[in-house]
């Protein structure tokens, strides 16, 4: 295991304050008089580490962070299959912008790795009771929303226009559209995400799908994936 530890008493307090919101699943903390110990899994290779033993000086307000990959699909309408379920083991979480379909699809992916999703407009009661309608939550230090009729830059729906204006997250995607886009909207300071359809109901004749890296506060290494349609 790969460790740090931290040692001045006076930093004692601001440590425990960063380390209260990291997941126990990662983390093992031995808890002294004047020092913590936190031990990292050898297995997570992706954490940065900043040196807990410069002493006097004050924590930033995020000591660690994981830098997570991101598969981002959509509008899968019931269709889910080998290829698209390979995309999703080599992802840390999938995010899931509506359309879903049958529910057998979110099982699938939910038996790899974490989901957020939201339903959409052909979504039935259960997946309106599984899933909300907007999705808003924090990956690293970006702020995201997702929902699936959202537009896009600056042709928003009119159901999140306004809040989007008063309040606009670093990432807005939607769905809906079978479009993929991907565009910022430089008044609000936003990026604008539409991975396309991934199943194989409606008119788009390539089947589509996002994947990128968030690091802190940085989006980065995006790609699109692409199948035929049929």
């Amino acid at each position: 295991m790969r460790w740090a530890e931290i040692a001045n008493h006076d930093m004692l307090y601001h440590c425990m304050r960063t380390l209260k919101n990291i997941s126990k699943d990662y983390l093992i903390f031995a808890i002294e008089a004047t020092k913590i110990t936190v031990l990292v899994p050898k297995e997570i290779l992706n954490y940065k580490v900043i040196d807990f033993r410069l002493l006097g000086k004050k924590l930033p307000n995020q000591v660690w962070h994981k830098m997570k990959k991101i598969l981002l699909l959509s509008d899968t309408h019931s269709y889910i299959d080998d290829a698209i379920l390979k995309h999703v083991k080599q992802a840390d979480e999938v995010w899931h912008a509506g359309d879903i379909g049958d529910l057998s699809v979110t099982d699938k992916i939910t038996a790899l790795k974490p989901l957020k999703a939201v339903y959409g407009n052909i979504d039935d009661a259960k997946a309106r009771t599984e899933f909300p309608l907007h999705n808003r939550f924090k990956c690293e230090a970006v702020d995201v929303w997702i929902t699936h009729i959202g537009g896009y830059p600056p042709k928003y729906n009119s159901r999140v226009k306004e809040a989007l204006q008063a309040n606009p997250p670093d990432l807005f995607i939607s769905g809906h559209s079978h479009i993929l886009k991907v565009m910022p909207d430089k008044k609000l300071n936003v990026l604008h995400m539409n991975p396309g359809a991934v199943g194989k109901h409606g008119f788009h004749k390539i089947r589509t799908m996002l994947r990128f890296k968030i690091d802190g506060k940085n989006i980065k290494d995006l790609e699109v994936i692409e199948f035929e349609k049929r």
